[in-house]
């Protein structure tokens, strides 16, 4: 289990994050949300052993991140940060061999097993067709899957992902986040990720977590987080919310003021 304990971060005399506490079932699917500003992120960094806390620990099954070895947590967790960049001349399939150097033997040499690993992980998100593409010629959402791939080939039990629908187009954010659910589904990876879209955190997460003013507001499950005053309070503005035919989930709807 992967666990934030009374984490509080500071820049200077300013904080950013005051003791946040939050436990992460093993198989469950977490969304994150708030306005921005509120370091969504920055937990997410912290809880990869990216950021170091003032105050607190993460502990992984009891054990504190920030103590263990790097490549054995690698083998473990794995993070998709904001806005990463593959260098130049990676190809889809160097790329996801990435994520095997937590493996790698000497020189970081790798072996057929690993590139076994990395042929299944590319096949789990349906880009065994693009693997010889340059990184950089894909499409957003073809982007987004070779870097899963690449956390896939980690073997992780645990995957955060940071707005990992930002700067698609509205097919493809759907198209990433019903691939992040199967994955969790059937791989029973442990999945956190920072959605900015309240509608699509409550369509596809077991819970949600909701930042606000550098702590924890709200956490639970979508039909007891998405509520209309939890909306206003939050984000300022007057919704209707609804529960869709299909799903079950809830949805809201923004209200327009007399004003508008």
């Amino acid at each position: 289990m992967l666990q934030a304990k009374n984490i509080t971060i500071k820049y200077g005399a300013k904080t950013v994050l005051e003791n946040v506490s939050l436990d992460f079932a093993e198989g469950s699917l977490t969304a994150i949300i708030g306005r921005n500003g509120c370091r969504k992120s920055t937990l997410l960094k912290t809880m990869s052993r990216s950021l170091f806390p003032l105050e607190g620990d993460v502990l992984l099954d009891g054990q504190s991140i920030f103590r263990q070895n790097t490549k054995k947590l690698a083998q473990r967790l794995a993070i998709l940060s904001q806005g990463v960049r593959s260098p130049e001349d990676y190809t889809v399939r160097r790329l996801v061999c990435c994520g095997r150097y937590p493996y790698a033997g000497f020189g970081g040499r790798l072996t057929q097993k690993d590139f076994d690993v990395v042929d299944r992980a590319v096949a789990d998100v349906n880009i065994v067709h693009l693997c010889d593409r340059p990184v950089e010629t894909l499409s957003g959402g073809e982007r987004q899957r070779a870097w899963i791939a690449m956390l896939l080939a980690q073997e992780p039990e645990i995957m955060l992902l940071d707005e990992p629908t930002t700067f698609l187009d509205i097919g493809c954010q759907y198209e990433i986040l019903r691939l992040v659910r199967r994955l969790n589904r059937e791989k029973g990876i442990t999945t956190v990720m920072v959605l900015h879209d309240l509608n699509q955190a409550a369509r596809y997460a077991d819970r949600i977590v909701v930042m606000q003013d550098h702590r924890v507001f709200a956490d639970g499950l979508p039909e007891d987080i998405l509520t209309e005053e939890l909306i206003a309070s939050v984000f300022g503005v007057q919704a209707r919310v609804l529960r869709d035919d299909v799903t079950g989930t809830p949805y809201y709807i923004p209200m327009e003021s007399e004003s508008d």
